[in-house]
């Protein structure tokens, strides 16, 4: 297996695709997945600023796969540029086949997380972080 097939990043969150996430195909929605994604890179944010964060950006997804079903889905995050108060998260979403095991990447996104405070206003994000390598 080359570096394609394996997860790169960190596991930030990982689900089972339920039958309410379906669409009238059987297949789960897109906006279900992106939302996981969204949660998941939010969790590495806050981790990383050491506050609150939103989601301020998403860039170019493509569905490769579709989810089924009782598949296992984990959504694995890497930081890719922190500037002064936003932070740059890519996600991949890889899937476990229900019943049948095999590992497959489904889609990638890249999501700008930016540090707030109390009151909603952009923060400097802390940058004692070393960025991931993700070569």
């Amino acid at each position: 297996m080359d570096d394609a097939d394996q997860p790169k990043g960190e596991l930030v969150i990982q689900t089972i695709a339920m039958p309410k996430d379906t669409n009238p195909n059987g297949d789960i929605f897109g906006g279900w997945l992106t939302s996981q994604m969204d949660l998941g890179s939010s969790i590495l944010a806050a981790k990383i600023a050491q506050a609150r964060v939103v989601t301020v950006a998403m860039e170019g997804m493509s569905f490769l796969e579709p989810v089924r079903v009782g598949d296992t889905v984990a959504c694995y995050a890497w930081v890719e540029r922190i500037g002064r108060t936003s932070i740059v998260i890519p996600v991949e979403v890889w899937v476990r086949r229900y019943m049948h095991g095999k590992q497959i990447r489904v889609t990638r996104g890249v999501f700008t997380h930016v540090a707030i405070d109390d009151s909603g206003k952009p923060i400097p994000v802390k940058r004692n972080q070393p960025l991931m390598d993700t070569n």
